[in-house]
């Protein structure tokens, strides 16, 4: 990576240390972004899009988001032999320094692909893929000592189940990581309680409103919040635009820290960029206050943009957004000056962070990314388009420094990927409905 990296765990860093911050392992998809329709395609037609980008998707969200925090991140994942596979590839290990040691290539497996089109700022996907050839703890062996690992819970490859063989995120555990744990949508509805029980070896738990209500059976962010503290040292859930809350037991902190205000374009992989700033906080070891603050602003800075990886925010990033809430504090209200405060401890940090610190990078097949641009004339005929795409070759990972967050007061979605649900009490009884 070109851009010059600043390493916010350089003070903890000792001889004979772990290797990685940060191991992950999971399925890398090849995400093919569409903005700005004006609608869905009707059946048997062809609509234009104003913008198209193209990054590594699924479990490289995580990856990049970590790594774009100056973690380092190390990633196990199958990659086809395909071009699709050689993008992904270059584009974590060279663009976005995330090793892959414990990854592998596999002859005539297709790469997963994504097709995401955001219309009025929701998002319809198409996903094509296969099972990976091979399960991640065989794939794996023995992880590479890592600071921290952040893991889904599965029913599937469960954790800490007596008589069973470990799976890896056991015998990174058993190394010493920090086990931080996130649980996806259930689209059976049954949302097994059972799950939960493979907390007994997790540090943390960091699921949003939605699901964190559903396994635990409360009415309530709040009460879910209760409910996972009993059974984890460190429990954290996110509820969009109303901010996130958390209880630490080992430092006897509880929390409830409000989102920004932003204009949300794309919630996608906002979550994953959450989870990263939180992880890196506790790593550091920030009061809960400020960690669950540095994730939201993690996470809000990743909305205002489209396109899942490509929206994971720097420390340049971060650096331009406090220095602009800073100097408009006095002059923008009571909010503007609730901001400032709340995010004083960022006059801690961006002091140090390199003036060409990392930003947000555009990772495209295409010669350019266009993503939010408006759109060429339309190509003579879609054959011929398709032809002239064909022949390009897959190629440039081009750094594009973004403009700083205006921090504009409109929080009509969220920032964890959640639903939104306005400007609720994290008291108030919800129904479950399904997570994006």
């Amino acid at each position: 990576m070109s851009a010059q990296a600043y390493d916010p765990l350089a003070g903890e860093r000792a001889p004979g240390g772990p290797q990685f911050d940060v191991f992950l392992a999971g399925t890398v998809f090849l995400d093919i972004i569409f903005t700005g329709l004006p609608a869905m395609p009707a059946a048997g037609t062809e609509i234009w899009a104003d913008g198209m980008g193209s990054c590594p998707g699924g479990i490289a969200n995580l990856a990049i988001a970590t790594s774009r925090l100056g973690l380092r991140t190390s990633l196990a994942a199958a990659f086809g032999d395909d071009d699709y596979g050689d993008f992904c590839w270059r584009t974590l290990q060279e663009q976005e320094s995330v090793d892959l040691s414990r990854s592998r290539r596999f002859e005539h497996w297709h790469s997963p692909v994504t097709v995401s089109m955001a219309v009025d700022r929701d998002r319809s996907m198409v996903t094509h893929g296969h099972p990976p050839p091979m399960p991640a703890s065989e794939m794996i062996g023995k992880p590479p000592r890592s600071k921290a690992v952040i893991v889904t819970l599965s029913p599937d490859e469960p954790l800490g189940t007596p008589g069973s063989a470990c799976n890896w995120a056991e015998l990174a555990h058993r190394d010493g990581a920090l086990l931080f744990a996130d649980v996806g949508w259930d689209p059976s509805g049954a949302w097994p309680s059972g799950v939960l029980e493979q907390l007994s070896i997790c540090h943390a738990f960091m699921p949003n409103a939605i699901e964190a209500m559903a396994y635990t059976r409360t009415d309530t962010p709040r009460d879910a919040l209760y409910a996972i503290a009993d059974l984890v040292p460190l429990a954290v859930v996110t509820d969009g635009a109303n901010g996130a809350m958390a209880i630490d037991s080992s430092t006897g902190e509880e929390a409830f820290v409000p989102a920004p205000r932003v204009t949300a374009l794309d919630p996608t992989g906002a979550g994953d960029v959450f989870g990263a700033g939180f992880v890196l906080g506790t790593l550091c070891g920030w009061p809960l206050t400020d960690r669950l603050a540095f994730a939201e602003v993690c996470a809000a800075l990743a909305v205002q943009q489209f396109g899942g990886s490509l929206a994971a925010p720097g420390w340049g990033d971060i650096a331009d957004w406090w220095h602009e809430v800073r100097a408009a504090a006095r002059h923008s209200g009571a909010y503007g000056s609730s901001l400032a405060r709340r995010y004083a401890f960022l006059d801690r940090l961006v002091p140090a962070v390199p003036v060409g610190a990392v930003r947000r990078a555009v990772a495209t097949i295409a010669r350019y990314a266009d993503v939010g641009v408006a759109p060429h004339p339309p190509a003579p005929s879609h054959q011929a388009a398709s032809h002239q795409a064909a022949s390009h070759q897959a190629a440039s990972h081009q750094a594009a420094d973004e403009g700083p967050a205006d921090g504009s007061p409109v929080d009509e979605s969220p920032a964890d990927g959640s639903p939104a649900s306005g400007n609720e009490d994290p008291g108030t009884p919800r129904v479950p409905v399904q997570k994006e």
